[in-house]
């Protein structure tokens, strides 16, 4: 960002990795179709094989069980194919749209990131009481792990899911493109009808292009994972939070004593409403968000900070800032300092 502007709101989109940029703009140069036959669209063909080799690589599944779709909401649409869908209650929207009580719970879906919290959830193991569903056990599980993979270990494989989601943006790819990670040998309906592409599970032309920018964000993703960048970023929001501590007692942190992602801080003022801190936080330079944001540029109280316990006039106040590793010291104390004046002028005001 400028010097002018500060990113703290990598939960909602990563930058553009550069390596996901050339990728995606040498892909652009080809002509071919990756389902025909010839040279060109063989050459095509070649990077979508190879991206599907890296995002397996990075999600610990095989090649064969990655499927290419718009982004992680239209892999979350495999849900409205079960009868019955049993949804964690601070799950992301993609997956809670699409809970279903029947006789007969078919799957049941959670986040293993929460994506405004930073929250990280232990999916429970197959058969065990820990199995919230209504009417019956899920016979399948879904795992939301948009926000873990690049950032936490993960495999697809010791998991214990049948089914994973997972958006190229959130890892520095381009946006518009995701994935469904679907179980070697479990048999779903389609998402899409047509030419048959994706091993019939999702027809359509390929996106060539945000396909090949996924790949190569997903490997250097797990590149500077295991090289230890998040670790750095963790210590980042150590600061961010201590500085805002210093504050006063009245703000709270959101799960700071449970596991989380090593970037996300989401704290509240209560009666400081997150709609106005991320208006004024915007106009002093920085970008953050209040909660989701995969909600049509709306800000609502947060579904999952009420079904974490909190009240309704907390769950209204809460803001989220993710850093990253474009992340500088410099721009965490400058946010805390921008931040800290501006609680002090609502206390003022509500004096």
């Amino acid at each position: 960002m400028t010097r002018d502007r500060t990113y703290l709101d990598w939960n909602a989109t990563a930058p553009l990795r550069p390596e996901a940029r050339a990728a995606t703009l040498d892909a652009l140069d080809l002509a071919g179709n990756p389902s025909s036959v010839h040279a060109e669209g063989r050459a095509a063909r070649g990077l979508v094989e190879r991206a599907r080799g890296q995002v397996a690589a990075a999600l610990g599944c095989k090649p064969t069980e990655v499927i290419f779709t718009s982004g992680a909401t239209e892999a979350a649409s495999v849900l409205s194919r079960f009868g019955g869908v049993a949804v964690a209650g601070t799950a992301h929207d993609c997956l809670w749209a699409h809970r279903r009580d029947a006789p007969q719970i078919g799957v049941y879906a959670m986040g293993l990131a929460n994506s405004e919290t930073g929250v990280l959830t232990e999916p429970p193991a197959r058969g065990a009481d820990g199995w919230p569903c209504a009417g019956g056990r899920a016979q399948l599980l879904m795992l939301d792990v948009v926000q873990a993979v690049g950032r936490v270990p993960f495999s697809f494989a010791w998991s214990g899911a049948d089914m994973a989601i997972v958006s190229a943006h959130k890892l520095g790819g381009p946006k518009g493109v995701g994935a469904l990670i679907l179980r070697d040998g479990l048999d779903i309906p389609a998402l899409s009808l047509g030419g048959g592409q994706e091993l019939g599970r999702r027809s359509g032309t390929e996106n060539v292009a945000g396909i090949a920018g996924f790949g190569a964000a997903a490997e250097a993703a797990q590149r500077d994972m295991e090289a230890g960048v998040w670790v750095r970023v963790e210590k980042l929001r150590k600061i961010l939070e201590d500085a805002l501590a210093s504050g006063g007692k009245e703000i709270i942190f959101v799960g700071k004593d449970d596991p989380r992602l090593p970037n996300t801080s989401c704290f509240a003022v209560p009666g400081w409403k997150g709609e106005t801190q991320v208006m004024q936080m915007d106009l002093a330079g920085f970008a953050i968000s209040a909660g989701s944001a995969c909600s049509s540029g709306k800000v609502k109280t947060s579904r999952v900070l009420l079904e974490m316990g909190f009240d309704a006039t907390t769950a209204a106040s809460a803001i989220r800032v993710s850093l990253g590793p474009g992340t500088s010291e410099e721009d965490v104390a400058r946010f805390a300092e921008a931040w800290l004046a501006r609680l002090a002028k609502h206390r003022a005001r509500a004096a």
